[in-house]
C-alpha cells in the first residue's frame, strides 16, 4: 500500500482517528490508533525500554498493526496502529 502523510488535530492518546478517503471511486474508511506507552519507572534503561515497546505490540489487539513508533520522552512514546484492511478473496 502507498502511503501518504495527513496533518491531524492533536487527539488524547487511545482515541481512534477515521479517515474517510476515496481511491478510483471506491470509498474506504481507514481507522488509526494511537497509543501512549509509559515507561515503568524513572530511570528505565534503555534495553529495558525496548522490552516494554516488544511486550505491548506483541500483546496489542490482532486486528491492528503497527504503523509507526514514535519519538521517546523521558515518561512514555507513542505507537501508531492501523486497522488491518480485509480483502475480499
Amino acid at each position: 500500500m502507498k502511503e501518504i502523510v495527513i496533518l491531524i488535530p492533536d487527539i488524547e492518546p487511545e482515541q481512534n482517528v477515521e479517515i474517510d478517503i476515496s481511491i478510483n471511486g471506491r470509498r474506504k474508511t481507514m481507522q488509526y490508533r494511537v497509543e501512549l506507552i509509559d515507561w515503568e519507572g524513572a530511570g528505565v534503561p534503555p534495553g529495558d525500554k525496548v522490552t516494554v515497546i516488544k511486550h505491548k505490540i506483541a500483546e496489542y489487539d490482532k486486528d491492528w498493526e503497527l504503523i509507526e513508533i514514535g519519538a521517546p520522552t523521558d515518561d512514555n512514546i507513542p505507537l501508531t496502529f492501523r486497522r488491518k484492511i480485509e480483502h475480499a478473496d
